[in-house]
């Protein structure tokens, strides 16, 4: 894959003939000037070249990944189970329906099941589709059983294949926003090349297969595209509403397939709202933008059976709320500079206050509590008082809900991508600054403004929502590991944009009195050739090992367990557990489990905590009484989570559990004043003992080096 990609960027530097960004043939006064024949053909043949180079990347960046996984965990030779292990958590779990709809007697019957499911959470109906993402599962599992592959490709295969083929989506919708920005496909060759170095940080596709985000961020890479074109100026009628119909498409796919589609639609929501407070979008357009994303986050909550989480989010508030201050608030945009500002003071803050009075309404009224966990965990994440709540501590104390560690920037670097994303952030974001001040100073700054104009500091709309966007979304990445993946794709499109833009050059080239058009020219092409030159000479080695180097997958341990559950307990067995190794119970042996990773509602997350007693200090008959409340019949324990070393104290599920508990945590350090010592010893320690008081309770009957299975007593 990577090969072939060199090859292409040696044959971009050699036919570098780029399509003219939209202004080439537009006079200062609006109107067009006619095309030559020679231009139209220069079009048409960088439009093909450009095209084609896009879909090339796209399908090897598939086959480059597909690879990966295959030589990761020689996926081809491994057994089934094996397979199904290596859908670690919460992956596991959804690729369980997806399994469920194709072992199904009927596509009906299937869709029933799920609709009416009893066993993903015990003693509980609960409505899949309702809950969770899981549409595309349905989706995949029905285009599978009327398609004739049925003898050709393995159902396991069909899905991974899709998600593999999801990625060339992705990669060329990256590549075409960074083309539309600049006006040179030069620029989405630099774009997907980038993200394919740092794949490390870009993806995460080829070792966590089902994750939510790796259906939903190729959809949300297409809208940003096709926002990217309707930001363009002179698209005629039929164009506009085309690019709607895309925008909508592409929003209602992403909001249907990740469940945090509200957060980060809501960022998108913020930076559209900052740039039409700073006129520096058109209104009319933004306008659109907001029912879009309210109308395709409406329609998602239709098809989950009206989910409150979706009702009761910040973005419908948000959104509602931009709307209706728009109509009290008409002459917004009208004024000198002091007018100005305190009509957008006004506004910010009447947006804020409605946003807040109708979050507030919607959850009184539909007395949602879904969504707490995350607040609390933001809460207490930027420092707003300690808590000791579970849920937000179990948040706190992962890793990718952390801060976004220093050696992402040193690797970001050795590619040359920060280096340059800083430096056309720099840029970029002064061009920004002048351009707010210039639109909110109106016409009482006439002198300034011709100042401005003669150093032709400009920014497209396009540029100005690209630049907010990276804004936003790197903050959230900085803050939050586990989302930068949204910012850092973004990240390879704003540098090569920036890279290959006569905008930035020229502002660059200004600032140090070296501006000429043909230096511009010459550096914008040359810059980025150097640097794609820089890339395949750096990296080409490394990929080829990387391609070249054979794993194989490994954890006996764990699939003894799932063989002994299998040919050992009743299908209706009831298991309780960790929430990660349950999700994989599931998927291979279809028992019903008593908890899940699917932690967005509050029962369950009510349940985890009862569940997770089992590696607290309590007696064997509370542990006992708590289990068979959720219809219990086997509980699995892990030395790996009872003996826990990956974690610091403090920060291990078992103090988890003694702090929400009143209980003083083991080992060396401090306690808080007001926790006290249990009564009792911790019960995944003291049950291996094979005391009186634990086995009249508790029967051992499997046990290997990791995991450790209790029968429980039917005490009448």
């Amino acid at each position: 894959m990577t090969t072939i990609r060199q090859r292409r960027v040696e044959k971009g530097t050699e036919a570098a003939e780029d399509q003219p960004s939209e202004e080439k043939n537009v006079k200062p006064d609006g109107k067009i000037l006619p095309d030559h024949t020679g231009g139209k053909l220069r079009n048409i043949i960088s439009i093909t070249v450009g095209g084609i180079v896009a879909i090339s990347l796209g399908l090897l960046t598939s086959v480059y990944v597909a690879t990966l996984h295959e030589n990761d965990l020689w996926f081809s030779n491994i057994k089934e189970v094996e397979r199904e292990i290596s859908f670690r958590t919460e992956c596991g779990l959804y690729y369980s329906y997806y399994k469920e709809m194709i072992q199904a007697a009927s596509i009906q019957q299937g869709l029933h099941g799920l609709v009416y499911d009893n066993k993903t959470e015990s003693v509980r109906t609960i409505n899949i589709l309702e809950r969770m993402n899981v549409y595309q599962e349905v989706f995949l599992s029905i285009l599978y059983r009327i398609l004739p592959i049925q003898q050709y490709l393995e159902p396991v295969y069909f899905y991974i294949y899709t998600l593999f083929g999801l990625q060339a989506v992705y990669v060329i919708a990256l590549y075409v926003t960074s083309w539309l920005l600049s006006g040179t496909w030069l620029s989405g060759l630099l774009a997907a090349c980038w993200y394919i170095t740092n794949r490390i940080d870009t993806t995460r596709v080829e070792f966590t297969i089902p994750l939510r985000e790796n259906w939903a961020l190729p959809f949300f890479a297409v809208q940003i595209a096709a926002i990217t074109y309707l930001l363009r100026a002179h698209l005629r009628p039929f164009q506009e509403r085309l690019t709607l119909t895309a925008i909508f498409i592409a929003t209602f796919l992403f909001s249907l397939t990740w469940q945090f589609n509200q957060f980060m639609m809501l960022i998108q929501a913020l930076a559209l709202f900052i740039l039409d407070c700073f006129d520096m979008l058109p209104t009319a357009k933004v306008t659109w933008l907001y029912i879009i994303q309210l109308s395709g986050l409406l329609l998602v909550c239709v098809l989950q059976f009206f989910n409150s989480m979706i009702l009761g989010s910040l973005l419908i508030s948000f959104n509602a709320s931009v709307l209706i201050a728009r109509t009290i608030q008409k002459n917004l945009k009208k004024g000198g500079l002091l007018s100005r500002l305190g009509k957008l003071i006004l506004h910010v803050l009447l947006v804020l206050c409605l946003t807040l009075l109708i979050n507030k309404f919607i959850k009184k009224i539909l007395n949602l509590e879904s969504d707490e966990h995350i607040f609390k965990f933001l809460k207490a994440k930027f420092g707003f008082g300690a808590t000791r709540d579970f849920d937000a501590n179990l948040y706190l104390c992962e890793e990718a809900f952390g801060l976004l560690p220093l050696n992402t920037f040193s690797r970001l670097s050795d590619t040359l991508l920060f280096y340059v994303y800083i430096f056309v952030l720099f840029f970029m974001t002064v061009a920004a600054v002048i351009v707010a001040f210039r639109n909110l100073s109106g016409s009482n700054q006439v002198q300034f403004v011709a100042k401005m104009e003669e150093c032709t500091i400009t920014l497209k709309p396009d540029a100005a929502y690209s630049l907010i966007h990276t804004v936003l979304f790197g903050c959230l990445a900085l803050s939050t590991m586990r989302m930068k993946y949204l910012w850092t794709s973004h990240m390879c499109v704003f540098a090569s944009f920036g890279l290959c833009s006569t905008e930035v050059w020229k502002l660059t080239l200004r600032c140090i009195h070296l501006y000429t058009s043909q230096r511009t020219h010459v550096i914008k092409y040359s810059i980025p050739i150097i640097t794609l030159l820089y890339i395949s000479y750096k990296f080409w080695p490394g990929i080829m090992d990387e391609l070249s180097e054979l794993r194989e997958f490994y954890d006996p341990d764990t699939v003894e367990l799932m063989n002994w559950i299998k040919s050992n307990t009743p299908n209706t067995a009831v298991f309780a557990g960790s929430m990660q190794l349950l999700a994989g119970v599931k998927l291979c042996t279809g028992r019903t489990l008593t908890n899940h990773p699917h932690y967005e509602d509050k029962n369950l997350r009510e349940r985890t905590k009862q569940i997770y007693q089992i590696y607290a200090k309590r007696s064997p008959e509370d542990v006992y009484r708590i289990l068979r409340s959720f219809g219990t019949d086997y509980v699995i324990l892990e030395d790996s989570i009872c003996y826990e070393r990956r974690h610091s104290r403090g920060c291990r599920l078992r103090d988890l559990l003694d702090v929400a508990n009143g209980h003083i945590m083991d080992g060396l350090g401090e306690n808080e004043p007001d926790l006290k010592p249990s009564l009792y010893p911790r019960f995944c320690e003291e049950i291996k003992k094979n005391l009186p008081s634990y086995t009249i309770h508790f029967t051992r009957v499997f046990q290997n080096k990791t995991f450790h299975v209790y029968k429980l007593a039917k005490h009448k």
